[in-house]
């Protein structure tokens, strides 16, 4: 117990108490930064998610040509299409 009264060990506790904070700021951040990610990448696969519905809305009523000219298909090799 005289150790830690001590100049030294004032200084060394001192250190000690600092390096443990650092390390819960550290800690705080990383989880903070992971699940601000996590809410990014769940974002972005909604948005996705809605693109691709609207893309599958509008295709769903299309016969083969009209799909095969939407996907860039020439008129030529997409008359066969719609029998």
């Amino acid at each position: 117990m005289s150790f830690l009264l001590s100049p030294l060990g004032r200084v060394l506790g001192s250190i000690a108490v600092a390096l443990m904070l650092l390390g819960l700021a550290w800690v705080h951040g990383y989880r903070a930064g992971a699940a601000s990610e996590r809410t990014a990448v769940l974002s972005r696969s909604i948005d996705v998610l809605r693109e691709r519905n609207k893309v599958d809305d509008q295709i769903k009523g299309m016969d083969d040509a009209r799909l095969c000219r939407a996907l860039g298909g020439m008129p030529d090799e997409c008359a066969g299409l719609g029998l």
